[in-house]
């Protein structure tokens, strides 16, 4: 566009000057070719415009929006018309409590209320990008503050409008990936009707009341110590088998003994006990348990 406005400007000095009576009259002819050279050159580069990888343009002439968006790379356009760029890419919207997470300074995050009448603070973040078929009709409906527009409201809505269904706990852990899935799904819908594809939905924080917090937490510490003491009583309750199997075990031990040796196998045990004593080297003194028997003493010398 340079080009095309100092040819225009060259061009109209050399027609001014194409007078005899002027001193720089001989001037006029070569201003008119370079002008005309200028305003061919100006012409060429204004109809070329060239498109980043990841961008679609938009052609606007008078107010007339193009139908067909230009791709990336070299593209012939109208010299007068304007071309916008749209990005492609994905792109992330952040909505977070925290001051320097989100698109918004300070405290951005979704305040809902939940079917309990209780107040969550949930942290978004939403994944999505413009169709580059419906970016000419983006520009004419919407313009190029989309995000502002389209993103973020329809996000926030959404969200507020579905939370109504849970309770607080539910919302934190039992039904969470079910309610994401459900904004999910409206949001995606919202953003299909304006050109935008939704491509992913992520709560990053669901933070609750302080009160139902330490419910939660006394839930949890009572879960805890009753799965304990299930442990102990457990445990107790083995010891005590073991020590029933033990004991009858004893007993049948000593059953057997009272009812299966008699005097005859008794001596002969002691006398065998005898005879391996008396094979040691050490001196023993051997105290016999029957009738009529002394104590002896044996000895290697």
């Amino acid at each position: 566009m340079f080009f095309l406005v100092l040819g225009f400007l060259v061009l109209v000095t050399g027609f001014a000057i194409n007078t005899p009576a002027i001193a720089f009259s001989r001037y006029s002819r070569p201003a008119k070719v370079v002008g005309l050279i200028l305003i061919v050159l100006g012409l060429v580069t204004a109809s070329i415009r060239q498109i980043d990888a990841g961008q679609v343009g938009v052609t606007s002439l008078f107010g007339n929006v193009g139908n067909s968006p230009l791709s990336s790379g070299l593209n012939f356009v109208n010299p007068l018309a304007n071309v916008t760029e749209f990005d492609i890419k994905t792109q992330n919207y952040t909505m977070s409590a925290a001051h320097d997470e989100g698109q918004k300074e300070g405290d951005d995050a979704i305040r809902v209320l939940t079917a309990d009448g209780l107040e969550v603070v949930i942290d978004l973040t939403v994944l999505y990008r413009v169709v580059p078929a419906d970016a000419p009709r983006i520009y004419s409906s919407i313009g190029t503050d989309y995000m502002d527009k389209i993103v973020r409201p329809i996000t926030r809505t959404r969200i507020r409008d579905n939370a109504v269904y849970y309770d607080a706990i539910a919302l934190y852990s039992t039904r969470r990936d079910e309610f994401q899935t459900r904004i999910y799904k409206t949001i995606e819908t919202d953003f299909q009707k304006r050109g935008l594809l939704l491509e992913q939905l992520l709560i990053r924080n669901i933070d609750l009341p302080a009160s139902v917090k330490k419910t939660i937490e006394s839930k949890i510490n009572a879960e805890q110590d009753a799965q304990k003491m299930q442990f102990v009583l457990q445990k107790e309750k083995q010891e005590a088998e073991r020590k029933r199997v033990e004991a009858q075990g004893i007993a049948d031990y000593q059953k057997i003994l009272s009812t299966g040796l008699s005097d005859k196998q008794l001596q002969y045990e002691q006398i065998k006990a005898q005879r391996e004593l008396a094979a040691s080297p050490n001196a023993k003194i051997v105290i016999m348990g029957s009738r009529g028997n002394v104590p002896l003493i044996l000895t290697d010398k």
